[in-house]
């Protein structure tokens, strides 16, 4: 009697046409946000030098990718120079950024500054370094940028940093505020801007790994995670797993600030709502006094 075998299972193979077209489409999409980022929030003028601040991570190859294809069409003329700062942290492959750059044919430079060392020495063992890290690095590319006519710093920040930020600072430090799309530094010599601000991670993510970026893992403190960080990714996540599209909404109410709505007496003028006399109004002193007022009280 023969033997029956089992018919092998069927290898499911994805459509390369299908495949392409997808990505097509995400990289449509992609143009469309950061082009749209770019006008609402005048990023980008005519003559400009963008400063493009390339860590080698996904956000920023996907945010130079992007940029290089806008600077064809774009309805205002400016140029782009790649900068990396290498950080001179053990391992690192630096022959991995300036090979991909040149095979771009694009404008870049490396800077070379030993920031792990600084990094390494001053901060304990066990502790978060990413914090004095990025004060160094943002340090060395600002000093850059003025001596090079950088008219516009760009970096690769997303549109789920800038909601994770928002809540970051709401937990954690008391207080309203996030991360703009556009800044000016501290010291007003520099224009900040944040292209990606639109974009979702997820998005970048799979950008990234259809165009192959040569990714390089920053791995200055041994992977660590910034542990409040960790836990608002970790809220995000999951609310959007309980309920798609959340992020999204959270992300469209930063631009759509109500202050009558909030207690900020310095963005809205509480004190005059509703006046119907010109007298100064009491102070908390005075009300938390209990002195009823005009009551007269004597010599003392």
């Amino acid at each position: 009697m023969s033997t029956v075998l089992p018919l092998a299972e069927p290898v499911l193979r994805r459509d390369p046409r299908a495949a392409a077209r997808e990505a097509n489409k995400l990289a449509r999409r992609l143009r469309h946000q950061v082009g749209k980022a770019i006008a609402d929030f005048g990023m980008i003028e005519d003559g400009d030098r963008v400063m493009v601040c390339l860590s080698g991570g996904k956000d920023s190859y996907t945010m130079l990718d992007i940029l290089l294809q806008l600077q064809k069409k774009a309805p205002v003329a400016f140029s782009i120079v790649a900068v990396n700062l290498d950080q001179k942290q053990p391992g690192f492959p630096e022959h991995v950024l300036p090979g991909y750059l040149r095979s771009l044919g694009v404008d870049f430079h490396i800077i070379e500054q030993d920031t792990y060392s600084v990094v390494s020495r001053v901060v304990p063992e066990g502790k978060t370094m990413c914090s004095l890290c990025s004060r160094l690095r943002r340090g060395a590319l600002y000093t850059w940028a003025a001596e090079n006519g950088i008219t516009r710093i760009a970096l690769g920040h997303h549109r789920d940093d800038l909601v994770a930020t928002f809540f970051l600072n709401l937990f954690f430090h008391a207080k309203l505020s996030g991360m703009p799309p556009k800044l000016l530094s501290d010291d007003g010599r520099h224009v900040v801007i944040r292209p990606l601000a639109y974009v979702r991670e997820d998005d970048i993510a799979a950008y990234a790994q259809a165009k192959a970026f040569p990714i390089i893992p920053c791995n200055l403190c041994g992977s660590q995670e910034n542990l409040q960080r960790r836990q608002v990714g970790l809220m995000m996540r999951q609310w959007e797993k309980d309920s798609p599209g959340r992020i999204e909404t959270i992300a469209r109410a930063l631009g759509d600030i109500r202050p009558s709505q909030l207690s900020d007496a310095n963005l809205f003028d509480f004190l005059s709502l509703g006046r119907h006399g010109d007298a100064a109004l009491p102070d908390a002193h005075a009300w938390l006094a209990g002195e009823p007022h005009g009551v007269d009280r004597g010599d003392d």
